[in-house]
């Protein structure tokens, strides 16, 4: 190539048949069956990216970068704009460069708000302290901190997290960008209702905030295995550095395989030197043979555009340094958030039964037993028939859907991949609990209380036997088992073994091939359930 030029585009990868991006060298004045061609194609990408495609113009199929004139990239842009337009879609420019003899651009294509929205799970995690739900607050607010937690206070679910600055449950905010890639929150200043936000957005990012005290431990666990988080945002304090949980986190996160993003906070009141320490120690964890990510700090626009691309590979971890009482830098972060890309295909699920993980249950005053959790499989509508289970004898239960909830708005359906929350028929409250499921009535339920797994521990202080005990978190599921068979006299730190357990209490819902993590104490280890012994 010639001389380096911090603007040159570099060769790209050549254009894959699936997925969310399309190489176009140009699109000038196409023939009418021609432009219903490009339109028909455009509509398969921005499926395949759940209602988002990327068009990278001036480049030819096989990823070089030629670039085209500045006349011809504005003509091409103009016809991108028809074709979005005959698909109820907006396009907005993410970045124009140089090629090797021409201009280069990088589109967003994006479809309007419509009923189903693109729906991205952003779980929360770090240190207690080091700003989570300050970030949270800043971010779906759009008001700046004042340095003494102003922000995080409507984000925080009970009078105690308040008092203390401490969360100790689960808490969802959301953030709704529109096709555009303008934030709906903050034009909604003094009415930031769920429903306004959703009306007006056509993707929207749910932060799961978790706690990050040791002592919620168990809370944050269930938050990133029972709520199928996308992504997770670990917060580190940068006066604080890389301390207790936050290692404890980033271990579990890059075990579950979930990709990372990293947010470095308190820049504003951190010295450098100290800072240039934080970021030096987290670099080494990252590159650690367990992880195994290349720490990118993002500085501009670029740094952007490559980390969001890049970051479903699971090869990079993004590090930004923000401030939410300056505001520094966080326009780089929400700029990265409205172009951050669906993780998970959740189209292929939608004709299967309906399977629902249940994480919370309310009871409502005139409304009756409520239950909240993810649909991983089929749709729900209103007044469908489900199978409620296991109870404590392996037993399941018909009960009928009265009314659906989704992001706090009243909804008639929900499909794969979509939380909810279900008012259900002819069930009492404490007949319920979390880890259970509803089931398409047209399925035949197997329940177990013993399973198989090939489990690697990731700490023990002294050595694991058989008759050990410990929690183990399977999906919603949060239950005591002992370990009653292994394949090793005795396991350590740092082994992999395949183990029986058997549920203490009484017989789950478990599907082979899913993740555990077990924890007792400061004990932990990882998992995958091999084969299952059916009741």
């Amino acid at each position: 190539m010639s001389s380096p030029n911090k603007n040159k585009t570099p060769s790209l990868d050549r254009e894959n048949e699936e997925g969310n991006v399309e190489y176009k060298l140009k699109l000038i004045d196409p023939t009418a069956t021609r432009f219903e061609h490009l339109v028909t194609q455009m509509n398969f990408r921005l499926q395949e990216g759940q209602g988002e495609a990327i068009y990278e113009i001036g480049i030819e199929d096989n990823g070089y970068p030629k670039g085209i004139t500045e006349k011809e990239l504005k003509r091409s842009i103009k016809t991108l704009e028809k074709m979005a337009k005959q698909l109820q879609a907006d396009i907005t420019i993410l970045r124009e460069r140089e090629g090797e003899s021409g201009k280069v651009a990088e589109v967003l294509v994006r479809k309007l708000a419509e009923e189903d929205y693109l729906e991205v799970r952003v779980a929360v995690a770090g240190n207690v302290d080091s700003g989570k739900s300050t970030l949270v607050g800043v971010l779906t607010q759009g008001k700046l901190d004042n340095g003494r937690g102003l922000a995080r206070v409507n984000v925080f679910r009970h009078k105690h997290e308040v008092e203390t600055g401490r969360t100790s449950s689960i808490s969802q905010q959301i953030l709704g960008f529109d096709s555009k890639g303008e934030i709906v929150n903050y034009n909604l200043l003094g009415n930031q209702s769920w429903t306004k936000i959703i009306e007006g957005s056509a993707k929207v990012l749910t932060f799961i905030d978790l706690g990050g005290h040791e002592k919620y431990l168990k809370t944050t666990l269930f938050g990133l295995t029972g709520h199928v988080p996308d992504y997770a945002l670990l917060v580190v304090g940068s006066n604080m550095g890389v301390v207790g949980m936050t290692k404890e986190h980033l271990g579990i996160v890059l075990a579950l395989k979930v990709p990372v993003i990293i947010a470095i906070t308190k820049i504003d009141i951190c010295p450098e030197h100290i800072l240039k320490q934080t970021i030096d120690n987290l670099t080494k964890l990252l590159k650690l043979p367990g992880s195994n990510k290349i720490p990118i700090i993002i500085r501009n626009e670029d740094d952007i555009i490559v980390s969001a691309k890049n970051l479903l590979s699971g090869r990079i971890a993004p590090i930004f340094l923000v401030s939410n009482v300056t505001g520094e830098n966080l326009d780089l972060l929400r700029k990265f958030l409205n172009i951050l890309p669906a993780n998970k295909k959740w189209e292929e699920f939608i004709d299967k039964p309906s399977e629902f993980h249940i994480d919370e249950t309310y009871s409502v005053t005139g409304v009756g037993t409520i239950v909240a959790g993810t649909l991983l499989r089929g749709s729900v509508t209103i007044d469908d028939i489900l199978q409620l289970g296991p109870d404590e004898s392996g037993k399941f239960k018909e009960v009928k859907v009265k009314s659906i909830h989704n992001k706090r708005l009243p909804v008639r359906r929900v499909v794969a991949g979509q939380t909810a929350t279900f008012a259900l028929r002819r069930i009492q409250r404490t007949a319920v609990r979390k880890g259970m499921v509803l089931l398409d009535q047209h399925i035949i339920p197997k329940v177990a209380k013993e399973f198989e797994a090939e489990v690697l521990i990731l700490y023990h202080s002294t050595t694991i036997q058989k008759n050990y005990q410990a929690v183990i978190h399977c999906g919603t599921i949060r239950q005591t088992a002992k370990i009653i068979d292994m394949d090793k006299e005795v396991v350590r730190t740092g082994d992999k073994t395949k183990a029986r357990f058997r549920f203490m209490y009484y017989p789950e819902y478990l599907k082979e091939g899913s993740k555990i993590l077990f924890r007792e104490g400061r004990t932990k280890g990882i998992g995958k359930i091999t084969k299952i012994f059916y009741e």
